[in-house]
């Protein structure tokens, strides 16, 4: 991994110490992976780029970019930097990105250092002019055709796993979409890529749909992003989702459907579902706020627990603890607040102000949860230090009891397909039961939703929705070959 881990300090549980490992975010949580954007014949396409990658900052908040073409001269421009959106694109970096076309990119790196060389897009020069990469997912087999490459001379200029993609397609002698097709089929992992020349757009998904990846419609102009959420910001009509294995062509003629692979077997990331995208978006035609409302009600049906309130850890969490409280009759109360002003911080501060800054981030409202029994619904464990401090700010604000509930199963396998994991051993669900678990977090009571209620949650009335996910950081069945030995990374 990339970013530095620092050791948190010790926590008192009650009978005994838990260490937990962590960033610089006080919070032990999943990262986003990373999110694209692109349009194509569109007016003044970077303020769409903008507005795009706005909507999809909670997918990465390290860098930004944007690279543009203006049609009528072939012109290619682009732009990137550390830090948000709105810190990196200012008025005269906008004015400097002409052009109908764009692709963009938000940032949070686990493979690659945390610098601007590795911002994205990556822009390189090749023997037919320029070339700009935006990807969200990771290539598993990125390390070994790297390692030939560079027996074959290549020069790598970044740490990125991206920048691959763009080493086969010069090293190729056939046309450019050719060369990305080859490219593509060589690749293994989960993807989403924007790949645009001074004529072209190519907009593909891996062959499995790991990452999310739709299209819209804006007037005569697409628009591809991440999450629907990103089409609605910008105005754009959403049309459908890209196919796993599909390879989308825009240049002069329009647009052309191709594939680069067959589907084999549809693997939806279920973290997806379940905390990383936005609740306004849908995933496969089912929105995120229904399908997480449904993993509470579910949550309710196999775990009912006699509490005063129910709550949820903002923010992934507010609608699983609506569905948790509508089903089971428990009022739903707001005893969590995320503070939304804390910022990112770059620096190491001492023990004392790490041990607060958990308040900084969030802060239980003692009034609504004194004296209380509280059932608090969270997303996910991963090592358990969030969880234990949640639940340790619910006591010192006064909640006799505190049982929590989970809507998700255990999360005990790394993912290789750009979410930010810990190696098995630092997951606490692959090393304790759920007992032991229960007490390292200081819980009175610990439920996870067992995996089949999670598939039905999230499908809805769908019977046969398991043909859509990846669930292998609960069941270790993996779509595709992974290497245990390898980084769990981000090409992002």
């Amino acid at each position: 991994m990339s970013d530095e881990i620092r050791q948190l300090p010790k926590l008192w549980t009650g009978d005994h110490y838990n260490e937990g490992i962590g960033r610089d975010d006080i919070f032990d949580k999943l990262r986003e992976e990373c999110g694209v954007f692109g349009a194509f014949n569109v007016p003044n396409a970077c303020s769409l780029g903008y507005y795009g990658l706005h909507a999809l900052q909670h997918r990465g908040e390290e860098s930004a970019g944007m690279a543009t073409v203006e049609s009528a001269t072939g012109k290619f421009s682009y732009h990137r930097n550390m830090g948000l959106v709105k810190e990196v694109f200012d008025e005269a970096a906008l004015e400097g990105l002409p052009g109908d076309r764009v692709i963009g990119h938000v940032r949070y790196s686990t493979a690659g250092e945390s610098k601007l060389a590795n911002a994205q897009p990556l822009i390189f020069k090749y023997r037919d002019g320029d070339l700009g990469v935006a990807t969200n997912g990771n290539i598993v087999n990125a390390p070994s055709i790297r390692k030939e490459l560079e027996h074959q001379g290549s020069i790598f200029q970044t740490s990125s796993d991206t920048e691959v993609i763009a080493h086969l397609i010069a090293r190729s002698s056939k046309d450019f979409v050719s060369a990305a097709k080859d490219a593509l089929q060589r690749i293994i992992g989960g993807f989403a890529f924007l790949l645009m020349t001074n004529d072209k757009l190519l907009v593909a998904s891996d062959p499995h749909g790991l990452r999310p990846l739709v299209m819209g419609r804006m007037g005569d102009g697409y628009v591809f992003a991440s999450e629907t959420c990103a089409l609605e910001t910008v105005g754009a009509v959403y049309e459908r989702d890209v196919q796993p294995g599909e390879l989308l062509i825009l240049d002069k003629d329009g647009l052309r459907v191709d594939r680069f692979e067959r589907l084999e077997r549809r693997a939806t990331c279920a973290m997806e579902y379940i905390y990383f995208a936005r609740p306004d978006s849908d995933i496969n035609g089912i929105n995120l706020h229904s399908a997480r409302k449904r993993m509470g009600q579910k949550l309710a049906l196999e775990a009912f627990i006699d509490a005063d309130i129910v709550t949820g850890v903002p923010d992934s969490s507010i609608s699983a603890a609506i569905g948790y409280a509508e089903q089971t009759g428990i009022p739903y109360e707001l005893g969590l607040i995320k503070n939304k002003y804390t910022g990112r911080t770059f620096i190491q501060p001492s023990q004392e102000l790490r041990e607060k800054g958990v308040k900084m981030k969030l802060s239980a409202v003692r009034k609504v949860v004194e004296g209380k029994r509280v059932v608090m619904i969270d997303d996910s464990i991963v090592r358990g230090t969030t969880s234990l401090r949640i639940v340790n700010l619910l006591r010192e604000a006064g909640a006799t009891e505190v049982h929590v509930c989970i809507t998700s199963p255990p999360f005990k396998n790394p993912c290789y397909y750009g979410i930010d994991t810990p190696d098995r051993k630092e997951l606490i669900a692959s090393q304790k039961s759920v007992e032991e678990i229960r007490q390292a977090i200081n819980a009175d009571s610990l439920y996870f939703l067992s995996h089949d209620g999670f598939i039905e949650a999230v499908g809805g009335n769908d019977g046969e929705f398991n043909r859509g996910m990846c669930l292998a950081c609960f069941d270790n069945d993996y779509p595709t070959p992974v290497d245990p030995t390898s980084e769990k990374s981000c090409s992002c």
